[in-house]
């Protein structure tokens, strides 16, 4: 099955507003956009830094268990610079999906155990990320998805990280992918990329 992306701007935005409606609307104070970044470097430790403990290594299980709650996936770190740069968690307002990259949402509506996470209120800014439990096929099929799409993917004994992102006159934005045994990590962002974001993931579901 070939992937087919979804128009870069369809699915870029919280809910089925446009980015120039809710604009407009200008009615709930939105979170300062956090500077963009490119490949998840290491946070700043002024901010918020993945807990050593949890590094993933070599020797780490390749296989993760589902969390039992999205504050679960995060560094204690982590999770307080969320909350308090772009929350809440979860609002149920927000719609925006964790890809834009069909086969792979096809694959999470087929019945893939997932556990959705969402940061901020619609609008703008925010991110989504899903944790999905893949099979052997489907961590294939999404991998090939990714390349045939354009991302720029890398492979080491920590597994496989697919990136790519964007700018328009309106917004930065960006997915992130990471592929491990059975797990399957997906976050797509628009105007809030903090720092270490998928790195924190990983070590937590996988350290």
């Amino acid at each position: 099955m070939s992937a087919r992306s979804l128009p870069a701007r369809a699915l870029a935005l919280f809910g089925t507003a446009s980015v120039a409606a809710l604009l407009l609307v200008g009615c709930v104070a939105q979170p300062t956009p956090v500077p963009t970044s490119t490949g998840d470097p290491s946070p700043d430790p002024s901010t918020a830094t993945p807990d050593p403990s949890h590094s993933a290594s070599p020797e780490a299980s390749a296989d993760i268990e589902m969390p039992a709650s999205c504050e679960d996936i995060y560094s204690a770190g982590m999770l307080a610079l969320l909350e308090e740069q772009n929350p809440p968690l979860n609002d149920p307002g927000v719609t925006m999906h964790a890809t834009q990259v069909v086969t792979a949402l096809e694959i999470i509506e087929s019945g893939a155990p997932t556990l959705r996470c969402s940061w901020g209120v619609p609008s703008e800014v925010g991110l989504a990320t899903n944790v999905t439990v893949v099979d052997a096929s489907q961590a294939a099929l999404v991998r090939e998805a990714l390349s045939t799409e354009g991302f720029t993917c890398a492979d080491d004994e920590a597994g496989t990280r697919c990136a790519r992102s964007g700018e328009d006159e309106i917004a930065a934005f960006g997915e992130t992918h990471h592929l491990h045994g059975n797990g399957w990590v997906a976050t797509r962002w628009i105007n809030f990329d903090p720092p270490g974001y998928t790195d924190d993931v990983v070590a937590t579901l996988w350290g």
